[in-house]
């Protein structure tokens, strides 16, 4: 088991056994010795569709039912309902899903009843998970019927997302909702159709799918284009299997960039500072009128820069992540209403953002996106690298300029680099290139900018084809 870019990961078979009780135990006790919460207080559980989720549900339902916690059941809702939940309930949150990554892995995200854990929560509960496991304290044992709380959960995320925008915001637009796995699928169909757009459901499947809304497959988009010229759609949604990334198509099919939509996300909120990663587009700072913070990848540092500039005195702070997944640290007013902070990823706000900008301007979604004048950027990844293959890779290109100079000469030579996660080079020619293992599987990701689509698509695959033979002549 590994804490990564979000949450705890680790294969599936692994966490229906004992590891999930493990964590959740670690997790109550950690809860309990710092005195964030006490025995008989509610913690929350949600999970995705995968088919390892109830079962693992059940493990961490009866490890912190055997702490003297009360469990509500929260079934199947988006991580960002949940936690909105119990920020409103002043409780503790376990969200059971792997996001986007394949069914044969999952994974647990930990909620203090003030919000999702940060790094130095992990590593508490790593070390309390690390002295449990010799006792064999964290037996799996069956937890005490459950309330069910999923309808009331749902609702006041409903509530939350149908206060944003006038009635009617969305008239006119037909939009065609790809349902696959995830656990946003209804209520997108019922936030959107509450607008007023016109609403097509594709592709719900019963089985888990994994969508990754930062590199989306060529499946995926083979699939978005044949819908859009069979349906005439304005725009295809969707969402990551857990519901807290955004996946937008335009009229073609084509998907916007995730930190495209969190870009427009923060001008629809009147944003005075963003925080965001190094890897989403160098455009940002020059795009809008608010203040640009960049962080490591991974929301515990996105809700770590915007605790800083809180604290700092900022007001209407907010982040977005690379893939579009948005988080608030302050109350911001939309439509006439507080809107209150949610820091954890959301994909409601960011598609709503865009969709009713391109109504309210009868634009199509690429004229849209094309007037931000953003670089060109692009990303994809390496399935089933080794972890040890990335790790060795990384350590040869940071020991020294001639290594990297030496493995970046097919491609172009290194202007400046930067190392705040992963490695990012700035060619001489102005294209950028970021080498960078995922937090919390094994792949490897390369993300691009370049001066136009097709030279960021050759830097891209130039890219991956230098890892390729790295990792080939090892």
């Amino acid at each position: 088991m590994k804490f990564g870019t979000s949450g705890l990961r680790g294969l599936s078979v692994d966490l229906k056994g004992r590891a999930s009780a493990l964590y959740a135990t670690a997790f109550g006790k950690y809860l309990l010795e710092t005195g964030k919460a006490r025995a008989g207080d509610i913690i929350l559980i949600g999970r995705d569709f995968r088919d390892s989720s109830p079962e693992i549900s059940a493990n961490c339902a009866g490890a912190l039912t055997a702490l003297g916690f009360r469990v509500f059941d929260c079934g199947n809702v988006p991580t960002p309902a949940l936690a909105l939940y119990g920020l409103e309930s002043k409780a503790a949150c376990l969200m059971v899903t792997g996001s986007h990554i394949p069914a044969d892995r999952n994974g647990i995200k930990f909620y203090r009843p003030d919000g999702e854990i940060d790094k130095t929560d992990e590593s508490a509960i790593t070390a309390q998970a690390a002295e449990i496991e010799p006792s064999g304290k964290a037996l799996i044992e069956a937890p005490a019927k459950m309330e069910d709380h999923e309808a009331i959960c749902r609702q006041l995320f409903f509530e939350r997302n149908t206060a944003l925008l006038p009635q009617g915001a969305l008239s006119g637009l037909k939009i065609g909702v790809y349902q696959h796995s995830t656990v946003a699928r209804d209520l997108l169909i019922d936030v959107l159709a509450h607008y007023g757009a016109e609403i097509i459901a594709l592709g719900r499947s019963e089985s888990f799918i994994p969508v990754d809304t930062e590199a989306v497959s060529d499946e995926t988009i083979a699939l978005m284009r044949r819908w859009v010229s069979e349906h005439k759609f304005d725009a295809i949604v969707s969402t990551d299997g857990d519901g807290d990334r955004p996946l937008v198509a335009d009229e073609t099919g084509t998907p916007l960039r995730g930190d495209l939509l969190g870009l427009v996300a923060a001008n629809f909120l009147r944003a005075r500072t963003v925080v965001t990663p190094v890897t989403s587009n160098s455009g940002i700072e020059s795009a809008g009128t608010f203040t640009v913070r960049r962080t490591r990848v991974g929301s515990p540092f996105v809700i770590s820069g915007m605790e800083e500039a809180v604290a700092a005195g900022d007001d209407h702070v907010m982040g977005f992540e690379a893939n579009g997944g948005l988080l608030t640290a302050t109350t911001f007013e939309i439509n006439g209403r507080k809107l209150r902070a949610l820091p954890t990823r959301d994909c409601f706000i960011p598609m709503l953002a865009i969709l009713s900008l391109a109504a309210a301007r009868s634009q199509p979604l690429s004229v849209i996106a094309a007037s931000y004048k953003l670089p060109f950027a692009a990303a994809d990844r390496l399935e089933n690298f080794p972890v040890e293959t990335s790790a060795a890779l990384m350590e040869f290109l940071r020991a020294s300029d001639e290594n990297l100079a030496s493995f970046l000469q097919p491609i172009g030579a290194v202007a400046t680099k930067s190392d705040i996660d992963g490695l990012r080079v700035i060619l001489r020619d102005g294209g950028i290139i970021h080498f960078r293992p995922s937090g919390n599987a094994p792949e490897m990701r390369c993300y691009v900018e370049a001066g136009s689509e097709s030279a960021a698509l050759h830097l891209l695959h130039s890219g991956l084809d230098r890892i390729r033979g790295w990792a080939a002549a090892r």
